[in-house]
């Protein structure tokens, strides 16, 4: 398909550019200086043409391997912690350094599921965040690794740059990788493999595409960067995978050349409002509906009613964030209650007129609303 990028960058004025841990580091877990400081240098650069920058840094493990001696990357979540606890002061001084040689600012911000699953903690991150860029300061994020759990890890910081690219609102997020983007079959394994230079939009062919890490030090593979690219493009957001080895990659990207996989963003996005619905929040529960309620949501953009309602799972309450499920148990849409678990189990199934004589009192007709509701 032809396409020109200039027509979707020509205009960008905020970045978030991810490195993962191979970006910064050599594969024995010891920091690479030259990497660092050249990525420094071209971050550097590209602030002072006055593009703002939100900067999401792995590598934090990787340095705390280094220093404790670790032959590998560990495997449980306490040598995990202890790895983070003791790179992240490494990673966060050496940041420091580099950058105040180009006489730059920069701020840590640290982050857990349980920070973008809050909607409180939420828009608080956006507002430290809005601060420090009016401030010309370019904040470094990472996923705090060494209080996280499994339960309450991202898992990957690709997904994490593109929840952060959705918070700030960015005009572009741009993952650095160890390969040079999406091919359409393994090129570790195939000599004929080609790069896809541009994806219009995500279905199930090109995350079959999508192979495992070629790093032993990182995390992600390259399905974790395709599920940030969802969530990138559906907020109206463009994504680019580029090789992190490449010289001067993030100006040959901003000058518009044709490095790497664009994936371009959709042309009506979700409204920012219900980006964190959709991809932030954490469900406290379920609501199983009919097939009737599912065509009014999928098919009409209709809200909830509780006459569709068949069954309650969890425990939640009042604005909670809940999944809808069909008869088929699948997730088809996320979106805030307007009534707690155990209400719904009193008045799932009956009519919108019916609720105050159920629960004597009617708040809402709705028990989810369209503008709370997002199809999946």
């Amino acid at each position: 398909m032809n396409y020109n990028r200039q027509d979707y960058l020509k205009n960008v004025k905020r970045v978030v550019i991810k490195v993962g841990s191979s970006g910064i580091t050599h594969s024995n877990g010891l920091i690479n200086f030259n990497k660092m400081e050249h990525l420094c240098q071209q971050i550097a650069d590209i602030h002072n043409r006055g593009i703002e920058i939100i900067f999401v840094s792995s590598g934090a493990i990787g340095a705390g391997m280094g220093k404790l001696m670790f032959k590998e990357r560990p495997r449980t979540i306490p040598e995990k912690q202890a790895a983070a606890a003791v790179g992240q002061g490494i990673l966060i001084h050496l940041y420091e350094k580099m950058f105040s040689e180009y006489g730059i600012t920069i701020a840590q911000i640290l982050l857990t599921r349980e920070d973008m699953g809050s909607k409180n903690r939420y828009l608080n991150g956006r507002f430290a965040l809005s601060a420090l860029i009016e401030k010309n300061v370019i904040p470094i994020i990472n996923e705090n690794d060494a209080i996280s759990v499994e339960e309450i890890k991202f898992g990957d910081n690709d997904n994490l740059s593109a929840l952060v690219a959705c918070m700030v609102e960015a005009d572009l997020l741009i993952i650095l990788s160890d390969i040079d983007g999406l091919y359409d079959k393994n090129p570790s394994l195939f000599t004929d493999a080609s790069i896809i230079n541009f994806v219009d939009k995500i279905d199930k062919s090109i995350e079959e595409f999508a192979g495992g890490t070629l790093s032993n030090v990182g995390t992600g593979g390259m399905i974790t960067k395709i599920r940030a690219a969802r969530v990138s493009t559906s907020s109206g957001i463009p994504m680019i995978i580029a090789k992190s080895d490449e010289p001067y990659v993030l100006d040959k990207i901003l000058s518009f050349n044709d490095l790497g996989t664009f994936f371009k963003p959709k042309i009506v996005p979700l409204k920012k409002e219900k980006r964190w619905i959709a991809f932030a929040s954490k469900a406290n529960g379920s609501i199983l509906i009919d097939d009737g309620a599912k065509n009014a949501l999928t098919e009409h953009h209709k809200s909830l009613l509780p006459s569709g309602i068949l069954n309650i799972s969890g425990n939640f309450s009042h604005r909670d964030v809940v999944n809808i499920i069909d008869t088929k148990n699948k997730i088809i849409a996320r979106g805030i209650t307007n009534y707690s678990s155990s209400d719904l189990e009193k008045i799932k199934g009956i009519k919108t007129g019916d609720i105050e004589k159920v629960l004597g009192i009617k708040n809402y007709n709705e028990v989810i609303h369209c503008d709370n509701l997002v199809i999946i």
